[in-house]
């Protein structure tokens, strides 16, 4: 038995996330190499999203 096929998707559906993370990733690098004092502390913490994501879907095992 397989499982019932989802419905179609647009491109923006399919490609928000990933946009997302993309724009997330590009503000903390661009802090980090740009700013100094608080803008280290958002580089890490933006930087860390992608791998918190990745670490949970690796765990998930999606």
């Amino acid at each position: 038995m397989t499982p019932a096929r989802a419905g179609r998707r647009t491109l923006r559906q399919i490609f928000a996330w990933p946009a997302v993370i993309a724009v997330l990733s590009t503000v903390g690098l661009l802090s980090a190499l740009l700013g100094d004092g608080i803008w280290d502390g958002v580089s890490w913490v933006v930087l860390a999203v992608p791998v918190a994501l990745y670490c949970g879907f690796v765990r998930r095992g999606a």
